[in-house]
C-alpha cells in the first residue's frame, strides 16, 4: 500500500500535489511519502508481534538519514553493508544495539569503526573475515559478537543478479564450512558467537525459499547446540518482494506467520532485514518530458530523468509503472521512455502503452523509493536529482539538488 493517489485528475502524495513539488523542487525529483514508511515498518512489526525479534532496515535500498532518522524513531535498526553506512545510521540517530553488519568485504578501518561505535553483531561471510575481525577486536581491547551468514543453496527464484543464496553466490558459507568456523570462533579470542545470519535474494514472490532456509537453519542451529555453541539471535535477512507489475509477493504476515510457527518454542530472537518491502512503494521519481520521437521503428518519449537517476530498468530489465502526473484522456501509444545519456541502454521502459504526452508534462515513475536514489550516479556530468519527504502536508526537503559546483567539489 501507499499514499500516492489521484484526486480530481492529479497525482497527489499524501496531501501534497505533485505538481506543487515539481513547482518548488524541480525535476527529476525523488517523492517520499512518510505515511507509507511508517505504515511498512509496523506491518513488519505486527508480522512478528509475539516473538522477540528486531527490524533491521536494509540501509543500502535507502540511505537518506531524514529516512534512517524517522524509521529510527518508530524502533527500527539497521542493516549495513559499509562503514558510510555505518556513518549514516550513527548519524541519523540509530541506536548501535540495533546495528548488524553484512557484507563480504568489510576493510580493517570499517571493522574498527564498527567495533568503537558497540554495534549489535558483524554477520561475517568467511573464515579469513572472522579471523581478521578477532585480531582487530583483541587490539582494539574489545569483544566482537558476531554471527555467520549461511548459505543454504535455496533457490530464491529471483533475478540472477539478486540472487544470493545458491552455491554459486559469493555470499556466506555453505553448513559444512559454517560448522567448521562455529567451532573455530569458540576458541578465537575476543570473539562472541551469538548469532546466524541468511539471506537468500531479493524481490522474491513465493514464500517457499524462505521456508526452506528456515528449517534448514534451525536444524543447524541445534546441531550447534549440542556442540556447546549457544546460538540466540536468527537473522532471516531480507528479500521479500513489492508489486512492480503484477507480481503477488508474500505479505509479511505470511513470512511471520511461517518464521512464529518454526521458533515459538525456541529462545531465539528474530531479526529481519527488509529495505525494498519498506521504502520500495514509499517513494517515486517524478520526471518531466522533454520531446516526443517518432521514427519509424519507434515512438520515443524523452524526459529529463535517466538511467544515471533510475538505474535499475537498465540493470535489471526491471519494471516501473510510469503515469501521467495529470491525466488527459488521450489515446495510447507503445512507445520507449528514455532519457537523455549518451547511451542506449538509457530507459526507464520499453515498449510501454502509454497515453501520448507533450512537452513540458509531468510523468510519475513508481515503487522508486528502493534501490532508486541510492544507486544513482554523476553519470554524464549530471547533477543527482532532489529528494524530498511527505508528511501529510508537511514537506522536508532531505536532500537537496547537486549543482554544477558539486560536480567538481573534491577535485581541487
Amino acid at each position: 500500500m501507499d499514499y500516492f493517489k489521484y484526486h480530481e485528475n492529479e497525482l497527489w502524495a499524501e496531501e501534497v500535489r505533485v505538481s506543487d513539488l515539481v513547482a518548488q523542487f524541480g525535476t527529476p525529483l525523488y517523492v517520499y511519502s512518510a505515511r507509507t514508511l511508517r505504515r511498512h515498518v509496523n506491518v513488519f512489526d505486527e508480522a512478528l508481534a509475539g516473538l522477540e525479534h528486531l527490524t533491521c532496515f536494509s540501509v543500502k535500498a535507502n540511505g537518506n538519514i531524514h529516512i534512517l532518522k524517522l524509521l529510527g524513531e518508530l524502533g527500527a535498526g539497521v542493516d549495513i553493508v559499509s562503514g558510510g553506512e555505518l556513518f549514516r545510521a550513527l548519524k541519523a540517530g540509530i541506536d548501535p544495539a540495533k546495528i548488524v553488519y553484512s557484507g563480504v568485504g568489510k576493510q580493517d578501518h570499517e571493522i574498527r569503526e564498527a567495533l568503537a561505535a558497540d554495534i549489535l553483531m558483524f554477520n561475517v561471510e568467511s573464515v579469513a573475515e572472522l579471523e581478521r575481525i578477532s585480531q582487530i577486536a583483541t587490539e582494539m581491547g574489545t569483544m566482537a559478537r558476531i554471527s555467520l551468514r549461511i548459505n543454504p543453496d535455496v533457490d530464491p527464484k529471483t533475478h540472477p543478479y539478486i540472487s544470493t543464496g545458491l552455491k554459486k553466490n559469493k555470499f556466506g558459507l555453505d553448513m559444512l564450512e559454517a560448522t567448521g568456523a562455529y567451532l573455530l570462533a569458540k576458541k578465537l579470542p575476543a570473539v562472541s558467537p551469538i548469532g546466524m545470519d541468511c539471506h537468500i535474494g531479493s524481490q522474491l514472490t513465493q514464500i517457499d525459499p524462505f521456508v526452506e532456509t528456515l528449517e534448514k537453519l534451525l536444524a543447524f542451529i541445534d546441531r550447534l547446540k549440542a556442540s556447546g555453541i549457544d546460538i540466540r539471535y536468527l537473522d532471516l535477512g531480507g528479500g521479500l518482494g513489492i508489486t512492480y507489475n503484477a507480481e503477488t509477493p508474500p505479505q509479511p504476515a505470511d513470512l511471520g506467520r511461517v518464521v512464529a510457527e518454526a521458533v515459538r518454542e525456541k529462545d531465539l530472537t528474530v531479526i529481519l532485514e527488509p529495505g525494498r518491502a519498506i521504502a520500495g512503494n514509499a517513494g517515486i521519481l517524478v520526471t518531466r518530458v522533454l520531446y516526443t520521437k517518432k521514427t519509424r521503428a519507434k515512438n520515443f518519449v524523452i524526459v529529463d530523468a535517466a538511467m544515471n537517476d533510475l538505474v535499475r530498468p537498465s540493470l535489471y530489465g526491471a519494471y516501473h509503472h510510469i503515469a501521467e502526473a495529470a491525466p488527459k484522456g488521450r489515446k495510447k501509444l507503445k512507445v520507449d521512455v528514455v532519457g537523455p545519456i549518451c547511451e542506449s541502454s538509457d530507459f526507464l521502459a520499453q515498449d510501454r502503452l502509454l497515453p501520448e504526452v507533450a512537452s513540458g508534462e509531468l510523468l510519475a515513475v513508481f515503487s522508486a523509493g528502493a534501490y532508486g536514489f541510492t544507486m544513482s550516479s554523476q553519470y554524464n556530468a549530471r547533477p543527482r536529482a532532489a529528494e524530498v519527504i511527505v508528511d501529510g502536508d508537511r514537506i522536508t526537503l532531505a536532500r537537496r539538488r547537486e549543482t554544477y559546483a558539486d560536480l567538481v567539489a573534491l577535485e581541487g
